[in-house]
């Protein structure tokens, strides 16, 4: 063996973990940003309805979740020296950051001319996200070709993806307000130049610090149909594709809804906290940076304990336990006062605990579904099985951001106007019943998973004896997918 080619088995190094990981800490800068506050920017800061940004989010979310396959299928085919997925770290981060500043950027224009600028930056921003993240998630499948290895490095991933969030929901508004001075629209702006900077440095450590290691062999060709015709015979990637759509959109909803939540139900709360000297009043940007500091520990701590917890009852077991258990603390919200700051918080923290990993969980099996789409047709298409994914993601955060904006309209909520009881009630709904309900249906769909562990071993091996076979066979060779050898 060449010892200047990339070892096609053996272990990852934890600098090299890191290194990959560290890139959804930059990611989630801005998604934290999409998920918990781009609504609330768009109704409070840049002057559109609840309604209008609600159909926004529809139409440039799916139209960039349609472009997620072809542009899965590209990454697959594409080679250079660094690999199929690394590059695309270095060719779309610096327009993707110009475009994050323009995007959080409030023109003095019509009400038209606004929304003519919101579309035109939004779509173009998530275009060029996609451009990103569809590689990086697909390297995910491709530098390890052990499961056990690959859900270590997805847990790591993912506390660098809830520590980038952790960020957004502790600073970013009070960043907003000092880099501001008072002026809204020109602090989200100076934010995401800071942001935009950030994820330059951040992805160039990711690219020059992780090497890919599965690769298909020559006899391994493909064609787009094919691949798309694999991926829907693929009942682990239909099931996790589905079960992502609607666990995103019972998410998405409550995530979008928060901020106002806080604003509109919770309101400013006289609290006498220890070494405080006192009472004193706490504001709405105090209280969701504290609700956002505490979620995002809790999610944290329940990333770094899911290896362990996969290791002891396995992937589909877990997954199961631990999304009952954030649907009970989901729909606990329903019976929280405005006053019970503890207990909402504390709900919140349990929820993230247990939610949060669901998500580093997710990703984790959509690598085992494309082991399982190699195993099976003697084909691998990383690329497409987690661009489809992410498409599944999209479309689920498409649904809910919409559904978001939709619902506050349709509760008849009006920006910076005193919510009425029925306003306030629907709120309340928004943040519990409503998103639990629908998380529940995920909860249905995950049983059909077919992956057990002992499954997951038995095509792990076989792969691992294929690839050396085929790798030491002679030019011309070629072996069947399921395992046997012409001739």
């Amino acid at each position: 063996m060449n010892n200047n080619q990339p070892a096609v088995f053996g272990g990852m190094r934890l600098r090299e973990k890191l290194a990959y990981s560290v890139g959804d800490f930059g990611a989630n800068l801005y998604w934290g940003t999409f998920a918990s506050y781009l609504l609330f920017f768009y109704t409070e800061v840049f002057g559109l309805t609840a309604a209008a940004a609600g159909t926004l989010f529809l139409v440039c979310r799916l139209l960039d979740g349609a472009i997620d396959p072809a542009v899965g299928m590209i990454a697959d085919r594409t080679e250079t020296r660094w690999g199929k997925f690394r590059p695309y770290l270095l060719w779309f981060t610096v327009p993707f950051a110009i475009f994050g500043v323009l995007t959080f950027t409030t023109p003095g224009f019509s009400t038209t001319g606004k929304l003519v600028w919101a579309y035109s930056t939004y779509t173009v921003l998530m275009f060029l996200f996609t451009g990103i993240s569809i590689p990086y998630s697909a390297m995910l499948g491709v530098i390890s070709p052990d499961p056990v290895e690959r859900t270590s490095v997805a847990s790591i991933k993912f506390v660098f993806a809830y520590a980038g969030s952790f960020v957004v929901s502790v600073t970013l508004l009070p960043l907003v307000q000092a880099l501001g001075g008072g002026n809204a629209r020109r602090g989200w702006q100076l934010a995401f130049v800071i942001f935009g900077i950030a994820y330059l440095f951040i992805n160039l450590v990711t690219f020059l610090g992780t090497r890919e290691r599965v690769r298909p062999a020559p006899s391994h060709g493909s064609s787009v149909r094919g691949d798309i015709r694999d991926l829907f015979t693929n009942p682990p990637w239909v099931v996790l594709a589905l079960t992502t759509v609607i666990f995103l959109l019972g998410i998405g909803i409550r995530m979008s809804v928060t901020a106002y939540y806080f604003k509109y139900y919770i309101g400013p709360q006289s609290l006498a906290l220890p070494f405080t000297g006192g009472a004193r009043s706490y504001g709405f940007v105090e209280l969701i940076s504290a609700y956002g500091f505490v979620g995002q520990i809790a999610a944290i701590i329940g990333v770094l304990f899911l290896s362990s917890f996969v290791r002891s009852v396995g992937r589909k077991s877990a997954f199961i336990i631990l999304l009952v258990v954030t649907i009970a603390s989901t729909a606990a919200f329903y019976f929280l006062r405005p006053d019970q700051l503890v207990a909402i918080y504390l709900w919140n923290a349990l929820g993230s605990v247990t939610g949060a990993p669901l998500s580093a969980l997710l990703w984790a099996m959509y690598a085992d579904a494309a082991d399982y789409s190699e195993w099976k047709t003697g084909r691998r298409a990383t690329g497409l099985v987690f661009s489809a994914s992410i498409m599944g993601t999209k479309i689920g955060g498409a649904i809910s951001a919409a559904g978001a904006g939709w619902l506050l309209a349709w509760i008849g909520f009006q920006t910076d106007v005193a919510a009425t009881p029925g306003v306030r009630h629907g709120l309340v709904l928004l943040m519990s019943l409503i998103p639990a309900g629908v998380v529940a249906l995920s909860l249905v769909l995950v049983c059909f998973y077919p992956l057990t562990e002992a499954r997951l071993s038995q095509i792990g091996a076989e792969l691992k004896a294929r690839r050396a076979r085929e790798s030491a066979a002679p030019a011309g060779f070629a072996g069947f997918p399921d395992g046997t050898e012409a001739g």
